[in-house]
């Protein structure tokens, strides 16, 4: 399966120097054996490709309550499957693993046109791209979606919803249901985890007017994102969305290359009570 979403820069024989990635809102600018920040999409002499398309390092099924989607077929179950690579990098990552991997991680192929089959036989009526970056399989979803919904089966996506405007007006049309995480209202803070405030809330819009479910999670990070101050921001910006649109508020745990200790249940709390003066649907996650 080939890449997409890319320009070439070629030298005055015809060679190939370069290829612009234009998947996500980084747009890496790649020279010859070159990855992009993602890691999985690199330029070699023939173009940019992704060994990853089609490959999977994870499946599983899941409680939809687990993505988490709360009110979109509650009580239902899903076919789960995670690849390789971020298009952010968060020092915290429950994934990093597989969204960051430093050594190699076994893959295992499943082809688009195979995907409804092995969902049926496993009674289920959906898929999450999750665990990972699903924008990174985009090329993969956009083959398999159409013969999904042939078959009566729902594409969903767990993302960091930092899609490039290409890509997301193409996605969307073929997304039944997505959570995004809102990671902070920070300008300054999402810079810091390799993304961008700006490009998440116009994604977040864009599905939105296309008629996804949408649901929202942010994860409150000690020192990243729980300063109250940006949370309320954040939520009025949700409640002038839509204040039906749920917001899951998700403890974090240490993971990868940060140490702070758990987020203080108590400040999930208080932040889950102030979102519901404003917010008909705020769920408290990740509380063990």
């Amino acid at each position: 399966m080939e890449a997409r979403w890319w320009q070439g820069g070629y030298d005055p024989a015809g060679t190939l120097t370069e290829a612009v990635c234009g998947l996500c809102f980084h747009g890496c600018r790649l020279t010859v054996d070159k990855a992009g920040l993602c890691g999985v999409r690199r330029c070699t002499p023939a173009g940019l490709e992704s060994p990853c398309l089609g490959r999977f390092s994870s499946r599983a099924v899941d409680p939809i309550e687990k993505k988490p989607l709360a009110h979109w077929r509650p009580g239902s179950w899903i076919f789960s499957l995670g690849s390789l690579g971020c298009t952010m990098r968060c020092p915290f990552c429950q994934n990093h693993h597989i969204a960051q991997p430093q050594k190699a991680v076994p893959l295992k192929e499943l082809d688009h046109r195979h995907l409804a089959t092995a969902v049926r036989k496993l009674g289920l009526s959906a898929v999450a791209y999750t665990y990972n970056e699903p924008a990174l399989q985009a090329e993969y979803i956009l083959a398999a979606a159409p013969l999904l919904r042939e078959a009566g089966i729902a594409t969903v996506l767990v993302t960091n919803g930092m899609f490039s405007p290409a890509l997301v007006r193409e996605l969307a049309p073929w997304i039944e249901a997505a959570n995004v995480d809102l990671k902070t209202f920070s300008p300054r803070a999402y810079a810091a985890l390799g993304g961008s405030l700006d490009v998440v809330r116009d994604n977040i819009l864009f599905l939105a007017d296309a008629g996804v479910h949408l649901e929202l999670t942010t994860l409150v990070v000690p020192g990243i994102s729980d300063a109250e101050e940006d949370f309320l921001r954040a939520v009025d910006w949700v409640a002038a969305l839509s204040p039906d649109l749920p917001l899951h508020i998700s403890r974090y745990f240490p993971a990868h290359a940060y140490a702070a200790p758990p987020t203080d249940i108590s400040l999930l709390q208080r932040f889950a009570a102030l979102a519901r003066q404003k917010l008909a649907h705020v769920h408290v996650g990740n509380v063990r």
